[in-house]
């Protein structure tokens, strides 16, 4: 009791929880100051049982929150500041990746299917061969979004057909679907003991079934992907009281529980929550996993005409309008960094990315298209494969390196330039975060490149940050103000182009070269000949 009378008291505070692709972070921010008090990251096991296969162990996701809230608690104690400061917490999260749970045993029936898997090939050219003049945007008037292996609709489906779990779940009515912040919440709030099923709209966007106009889950779309409606999340805002905390006493986060969990927004919309892009035109960039590119377009949805996706940006509280943006989407960014370091070998860590670009500042012609999971915006091509244009001789480490980082700039550069065609008015400048943009050779290039001015905060968890922000201004909690004029201003890091516009230009065309030549490698056909042992 002495020790606890000399904490430091800091007005409320609001914890995120930042559920990504490669790893799960829990950060705690001042919500007058926004200033980041203390946080803590647990690296995330990707599974990939066959090739094109992407999986994760919504268990080990489970433990991860669990762990990074301890630690996160544990070193706010260590900096004498009070645990019962933190008045709510928010959850931001991978998108569309895909989990299906029992309710009565809380365990999951089978591996997430994570956002970047493509088991559901043949499945997307099936559905397209029976729309009217094989149209990928069948159901874009809906829902804004192409048929895909992207979207989440397709996973579910592919559970349902191959997994007999899953098939009695839900046949006896025990099956729970969601994405992975519905998992979250079900287990914090209670779990098997009356945890709540629930989902915020941007993440009901992704998964297909959603009508982005109607904003409610759509028995048509439902129907066409067979799914059963009784297995949904009910949907909410951004920003609204889902559930209170329940974590065991034994933890010393333990502390926490009893505070809601009052804000909920996909791992896109909370950053451009959290780069506070409010105003309609307003544009972020968010280097992860994948790279995306997303425009508030205000309280209406803009279909685009160039491949761009039409998605929820957010809805900040149940009696408020709901936002929408155009999206860019591309697979590969920050993950070609873990293919180089675990594939291939070639490098140890992101920071020797850097460094081996930087020591020869040029790819030497060399062309590096990381189609892994086929190509996103603008393309949406699944039969799209990696590829690498352009070696010699002379062609090394260091130069593969640079064109890596490259091929991040361009895949960037494309839907920008798709962006700038569906709005009609050209970005003068690019808002960017996400755990890349701390490699200043990458911004510098992306200056270059788009032959803009590229912007980064001082402090590059804008993805947590925007759902701290969902959760602190809920109804009921009201710890933080989203007007204007008293959101905290950003300090920034700018990058302004350093290359002649026809040198940019040059290296740009021979990238589209490359991705021409990328595209049409894979085909469903040879998955069909194998043997039947080799799909489930």
């Amino acid at each position: 009791m002495v020790a606890s009378s000399h904490r430091i008291n800091l007005g409320p505070l609001v914890g995120a929880i930042d559920q990504g692709t490669s790893s799960t972070r829990f950060l705690v921010f001042n919500s007058k100051t926004a200033e980041l008090l203390s946080h803590h990251q647990v690296e995330i096991k990707q599974l990939f049982p066959k090739e094109g296969w992407v999986e994760e162990d919504p268990k080990e996701i489970l433990q991860s929150v669990y762990e990074c809230i301890e630690r996160a608690c544990e070193k706010l104690t260590q900096l004498n500041i009070d645990v019962s400061n933190i008045k709510a917490v928010g959850v931001t999260n991978q998108r569309e990746t895909t989990v299906v749970w029992d309710k009565l045993t809380g365990e999951p029936l089978y591996n997430a299917i994570v956002w970047l898997d493509l088991r559901t090939q043949s499945t997307i050219e099936h559905l397209i061969d029976k729309t009217p003049s094989r149209d990928k945007n069948h159901l874009r008037h809906k829902t804004g979004l192409p048929l895909s292996t992207y979207f989440s609709a397709v996973k579910l489906r592919w559970l349902l057909d191959n997994v007999e779990e899953v098939q009695q779940a839900v046949a006896s009515h025990r099956a729970m679907f969601g994405t992975i912040d519905s998992w979250l919440i079900w287990c914090l709030t209670g779990g098997k003991s009356d945890g709540i099923h629930c989902t915020d709209v941007t993440n009901a966007s992704r998964t297909m079934l959603f009508n982005i106009h109607t904003m409610a889950w759509d028995a048509d779309l439902c129907k066409y992907f067979g799914v059963p409606m009784h297995i949904l999340p009910k949907v909410r805002s951004s920003s609204e009281i889902y559930g209170l905390l329940k974590i065991s006493s034994c933890w010393k986060a333990g502390a926490l529980t009893g505070i809601p969990i009052s804000g909920c927004l996909g791992d896109q919309s909370a950053a451009l929550v959290g780069q506070m892009c409010f105003q309609d035109g307003s544009v972020k960039n968010t280097y992860g996993t994948g790279c995306f590119l997303l425009r508030n377009t205000g309280t209406r949805p803009v279909m685009s005409n160039n491949g761009l996706l039409t998605t929820v940006a957010y809805k900040m509280g149940r009696d408020k309008p709901t936002y929408y943006a155009l999206e860019g989407s591309v697979a590969i960014a920050g993950a070609v960094v873990r293919w180089l370091q675990d594939n291939l070998g070639i490098i140890s860590s992101s920071h020797e990315l850097e460094m081996l670009a930087g020591s020869v500042g040029t790819s030497y012609g060399c062309y590096f298209v990381p189609a892994f999971s086929g190509l996103y915006a603008p393309y949406w091509e699944p039969s799209a494969r990696g590829i690498i244009c352009g070696l010699t001789q002379f062609t090394n480490k260091r130069h593969l390196s640079f064109a890596a980082l490259e091929a991040v700039c361009f895949q960037t550069r494309e839907i920008l330039d798709a962006m700038n065609q569906d709005s009609g008015i050209p970005l003068t400048q690019l808002q960017v975060d996400g755990g890349m943009t701390t490699n200043k050779l990458l911004m510098q290039l992306q200056a270059d490149i788009l032959c803009i001015s590229v912007v980064k905060p001082s402090m590059p968890e804008t993805t947590a940050l925007g759902a701290a922000m969902a959760a602190g201004a809920a109804e009921g909690v009201m710890v933080w103000s989203l007007e204007p004029e008293d959101l905290s201003t950003v300090t920034s890091e700018r990058f302004d182009p350093q290359i002649k516009l026809e040198e940019s230009e040059f290296r740009y065309a021979r990238w589209k070269e490359a991705v021409k030549r990328s595209m049409n490698w894979e085909t469903t056909h040879t998955l069909e000949t194998e043997s039947p042992e080799q799909n489930l």
